[in-house]
C-alpha cells in the first residue's frame, strides 16, 4: 500500500511541468501581446475605431451664423482711394405696411361715443350688425376712450387702431378683422450704397435687429410695434431732411509688445511730428489721439513695427445720418475668432458749426456686453483721424490666467468722412476739389 501511494505522487509529481504547456483549444503559437489602448474622453480609441461625437444642441453653427450677404460691403476698406469729401444726390425713400389685407367694405358709420373699453370691444361695438368678427392675435389689455365721428368705417377703424396703438388686417372672405400690436413693413431704399449703409446703421443704433435686406432690389424688410414705425419713420425724415451724411473707416490692431515693455506711446511725437498730433483726450480707460491726415492706417504701422507685432483684428465701416447715432460690431467683421470680438464701437456726431468753425462733433464709445469701457468727445476737422490707444487686451479677458502679456493693447483708428447730399437734378455732375469744399462751407 505504501509502496503503491508512492508510485502514485511521483507520477502527479511528473505532471506538473507538462501542465504548464498545455494550450486552450484551438490556441496556435504563443498568446500574441496586447495592443496599446487610447481613451479620449472615457471613449476607447485604436486604428479601427469609428468616431463617436457627443450630441450637440439644435443651434445655428458658428459659420452659418455670421454669414452675411452685407460683410463684403461693409468689411473692407479701401484706404489707397478714400475720399474724405463726397457727394451723392437726393434720393426718397418709401415705407409702406405690409399684410394689410382687404380693403372694408364701403359702410359709413354714426357718431360712435365709447370709455374705457378695449380695442377689441370698441371695434365690435363699432362692427354691431356687420357680421365682421374681431380676432386677436395677441393679448391687447389697453383701455381707450373717445369719439368718432360720422362717416366712413375704414376711417373708423384706422382711427380706433391708432388710439390703442395697434395694427388690422380685413380678410373678406371669411369676414375678420384681425388686430395685433405687431406690424410689418417694406422699405424701398436709395440705390447709393453709403445711404443705404447710413439707413440700416441708425436703425441698428435705434436696437432694431430684425432686418431683412433684400440687395437685389434694394429693399428692407423689418417688424415691429408703434414705437418701431415712429422710429423708423423719423430715420427716413431725417434722412431726407439732412444735408450730409457721416462715414467712419476702421482698422482695428491688436498690439503686441516685443519686450517685457508697454507701448511708449510719446514717442509718436518726435516719430511723427509734434504737429500732426492735435489733441489727447483721455477717457476711463485709454486714450484718444486726434491726428493729422499725416498719420494714417499705413504710417500708424510703420510706427508700432518698430515696437511691437500687429494683428488686424477687424476692418470695416459704418454711415449715420448727421446728428444720429450708430455703432459697428468687431465680431461682424473679426477675421477670426479673438478676445476681443464682442466689443463694439458706437458713435455720434453732428457736423456743422461750431463755435464758428465747421467741425464734426463727435462722441466715441467702446463697450462690450459687460457694459461701457469708455467713451471720448472729440470735435474734429475735416481729414483728421482718431487712433484710440491704452485700451489693455486684458480687459477683454475673462479667465483667471491668460498666456496674453499684460502690455497687449488694442489700437482702433478711425479716419471720418462726410458725404452731402444734394438735391437731385436732371443733369447732376459730381462736386470735387475747392468747389466741394466750398459747397460745405456755404
Amino acid at each position: 500500500m505504501k509502496k503503491t501511494f508512492l508510485c502514485f505522487m511521483l507520477y502527479a509529481l511528473c505532471l506538473v511541468p507538462l501542465a504548464g504547456c498545455l494550450k486552450a483549444p484551438g490556441q496556435q503559437g504563443e498568446v500574441p501581446p496586447y495592443d496599446t489602448v487610447q481613451v479620449i474622453d472615457n471613449l476607447v480609441v485604436d486604428q479601427n475605431s469609428v468616431p463617436i461625437f457627443p450630441r450637440k444642441a439644435a443651434l445655428t453653427t458658428d459659420t452659418a451664423r455670421r454669414f452675411s450677404i452685407e460683410l463684403p460691403k461693409r468689411c473692407t476698406v479701401d484706404w489707397d482711394n478714400q475720399t474724405i469729401l463726397s457727394v451723392v444726390p437726393e434720393t426718397p425713400m418709401e415705407m409702406t405696411r405690409l399684410a394689410v389685407g382687404d380693403p372694408l367694405p364701403d359702410f359709413n358709420v354714426e357718431d360712435y361715443s365709447f370709455e374705457k373699453l378695449t380695442v377689441k370691444d370698441a371695434l365690435q361695438k363699432l362692427l354691431k350688425g356687420t357680421r365682421i368678427r374681431v380676432i386677436e392675435d395677441e393679448d391687447l389689455p389697453d383701455k381707450i376712450t373717445g369719439t368718432i365721428k360720422s362717416g366712413s368705417l375704414s376711417d373708423a377703424v384706422e382711427l380706433i387702431a391708432k388710439m390703442g396703438k395697434v395694427y388690422y388686417a380685413y380678410d373678406d372672405n371669411a369676414r375678420q378683422l384681425r388686430i395685433g400690436a405687431h406690424g410689418k413693413w417694406l422699405i424701398k431704399m436709395p440705390r447709393d450704397q453709403n445711404m443705404i449703409m447710413a439707413l440700416l446703421d441708425a436703425m441698428r443704433g435705434a436696437e432694431m435687429r430684425n432686418l431683412l435686406v433684400n440687395w437685389e432690389d434694394k429693399t428692407v424688410s423689418l417688424e415691429g410695434n408703434f414705437q418701431t414705425e415712429r422710429d423708423v419713420k423719423k430715420i427716413i425724415a431725417d434722412m431726407g431732411s439732412r444735408k450730409f451724411l457721416i462715414a467712419w473707416d476702421m482698422d482695428v490692431y491688436r498690439v503686441y509688445p516685443r519686450t517685457d515693455n508697454p507701448i511708449v506711446w510719446m514717442n509718436i511725437l518726435p516719430a511723427m511730428g509734434e504737429n500732426n498730433v492735435k489733441m489727447s483726450i483721455p477717457g476711463v480707460v485709454g486714450r484718444l489721439l486726434l491726428t493729422s491726415p499725416e498719420i494714417n492706417t499705413k504710417t500708424l504701422q510703420q510706427f508700432l513695427s518698430q515696437q511691437a507685432n500687429l494683428v488686424l483684428i477687424s476692418q470695416g465701416t459704418f454711415v449715420i445720418p448727421n446728428g444720429w447715432q450708430s455703432r459697428f460690431d468687431i465680431g461682424q467683421c473679426s477675421r477670426e475668432e479673438r478676445l476681443e470680438t464682442n466689443l463694439i464701437v458706437g458713435a455720434q456726431a453732428t457736423y456743422g458749426d461750431y463755435a464758428g468753425m465747421k467741425k464734426l462733433d463727435a462722441k466715441i464709445v467702446l463697450r462690450t456686453n459687460s457694459g461701457e469701457i469708455s467713451a471720448f468727445n472729440v470735435p474734429s476737422a475735416l481729414g483728421d483721424n482718431y487712433v484710440i490707444i491704452g485700451i489693455p487686451t486684458h480687459s477683454f479677458v475673462d479667465t483667471p490666467e491668460t498666456l496674453i502679456s499684460p502690455f497687449a493693447e488694442l489700437v482702433v483708428f478711425m479716419s471720418p468722412r462726410i458725404i452731402s447730399i444734394v438735391p437731385r437734378q436732371q443733369n447732376f455732375t459730381p462736386v470735387s476739389g475747392q468747389a466741394l469744399r466750398d459747397y460745405l462751407e456755404e
